[in-house]
């Protein structure tokens, strides 16, 4: 007699374990790769342990992978913000795995910076921030050491580190032959600034010290004044309200403006100096001292009415020759650019 086969439970178990594991293992012999880890910080680093208040140091944040699309924004933050601050956040760029930031040192102590991203946080060595130097003047330097007397210099104020907010005021003084103006001021955030120093004819060789100061300490450079070797003429206008300018006045009998050769200089003492000056028409006039004030002119000085097309003025030289003591006699001086205005006279 035959007798009818029949599976057993546990054979159908087995062939349900056999399909389960074949589907899970189906198109790879091998398990699949993990997928990239998420960027966090690193580490952050300084560029210098020490920084004054005032001053900025930088630090770099660097993660432990490239930033993904985007960029990644770090949050910063310091220990001890009255000593140094940060900005926040700083961006890594995307692709980029560290970024720099700068760092303000705000007054002494010492503080740590953090920086925080995806539940990591990444902080720096101590930082120590040095108390901010007292602002005081180190140094007055001088273009030049030697100037024949007549002649100008140009002085720098330096100090020994930026100036202040509002800028640092140094009080300046000469000897005599030397001028200098009161003071002069560094602008706030800049270790210096430049003046001027003037200096009168000399008959001999001397010298005269530029002195500042500021912050409770004070500099100076001595400069040497010689006299001069030759005649040089030197001159400037000045008119009623502004320099290089003269007004017709007067019924076109005189320029309302002032001829200045003070400053001309000659080894021996200047005993003339040679004016001449116009338009159309040229005067001349010879004076015993350095000022010719409201030179006579008459209407020929000009050209006739009307204007040309252009400014409501004409263009005038002038010019000046000195002669000294010794029979030095100077080259001419020329200035072609003073202006001519003409006051309801001569026909305008």
């Amino acid at each position: 007699m035959r007798t009818r086969g029949c599976a057993t439970p546990y054979a159908a178990l087995a062939a349900m374990i056999l399909v389960t594991v074949s589907t899970i293992n189906c198109g790879s012999d091998s398990p699949s790769a993990p997928s990239t880890g998420t960027p966090t910080v690193s580490s952050v680093t300084l560029s210098t342990a020490t920084v004054p208040a005032g001053g900025t140091g930088q630090a770099t944040v660097s993660l432990s992978a490239a930033a993904p699309a985007g960029g990644s924004s770090i949050a910063l933050s310091t220990s001890n913000p009255a000593v140094a601050m940060v900005q926040t956040p700083v961006l890594v760029a995307a692709g980029a795995s560290s970024a720099t930031f700068a760092v303000t040192g705000v007054s002494a102590g010492t503080a740590t910076i953090a920086a925080s991203l995806n539940g990591s946080t990444g902080r720096s060595p101590m930082l120590t921030v040095t108390a901010q130097a007292a602002v005081v003047l180190r140094t007055i330097s001088l273009s030049a050491t030697t100037v024949v007397g007549g002649d100008f210099v140009t002085g720098t104020a330096i100090l020994n580190t930026v100036a202040p907010s509002g800028g640092a005021v140094v009080a300046l003084s000469a000897g005599d032959p030397a001028k200098v103006p009161a003071s002069v001021t560094v602008p706030a955030g800049a270790a210096s600034a430049t003046f001027t120093v003037t200096t009168r004819a000399v008959g001999g060789a001397t010298s005269a010290d530029v002195t500042g100061s500021y912050g409770g300490a004070s500099a100076s450079a001595t400069l040497a004044v010689t006299p001069p070797t030759v005649a040089t003429a030197r001159f400037g206008v000045r008119g009623p309200t502004e320099s290089e300018t003269c007004t017709l006045t007067d019924e076109g009998k005189t320029l309302t403006c002032t001829f200045d050769g003070s400053t001309s200089t000659a080894p021996g003492t200047i005993t003339a100096w040679d004016w001449s000056y116009g338009v159309a028409g040229m005067f001349s006039q010879t004076t015993s001292g350095p000022v010719l004030t409201m030179p006579a002119v008459n209407c020929s000085l000009i050209p006739p009415p009307p204007f040309p097309d252009g400014p409501q003025w004409f263009t005038m030289i002038v010019t000046l020759k000195i002669h000294d003591s010794l029979g030095n006699v100077s080259a001419e001086a020329v200035n072609r650019g003073v202006r001519v205005i003409p006051k309801d006279v001569c026909g305008f």
